[in-house]
């Protein structure tokens, strides 16, 4: 089950990346994680470069915002949305990743 947790004000989440995909996008549940599909490949840091700009855009919020807390090697990531404390922007983020779960 795809889980979001609330901590200090950020939002955490787990993220499954399929890289060298034909699009950027999320492609539904995989296991506990969210699975996207991202078009950089997992070389010198593209692929975790690239996850940081799609959730952005995503989110609507500055890449400083988003930050991989764990997994910069491997499919299996953790992510962080910093929300500035802004309760309305969490709850935005929350109903746009509760949409695909």
């Amino acid at each position: 089950m795809f889980e979001i947790e609330e901590k200090h004000g950020d939002l955490l989440f787990r993220i499954f990346v399929q890289p060298k995909s034909s699009k950027n996008m999320v492609a539904g549940i995989h296991g506990d994680a969210l699975k996207v599909k991202i078009t950089a490949p997992p070389v010198d840091g593209a692929a975790n470069a690239m996850c940081i700009k799609f959730f952005s855009k995503l989110f609507g919020v500055p890449k400083s915002a988003i930050e991989i807390v764990s997994g910069q090697t491997g499919r299996n990531k953790r992510v962080r949305v910093a929300t500035g404390g802004d309760r309305d922007k969490a709850c935005k983020i929350r109903q746009l990743l509760d949409a695909y779960s």
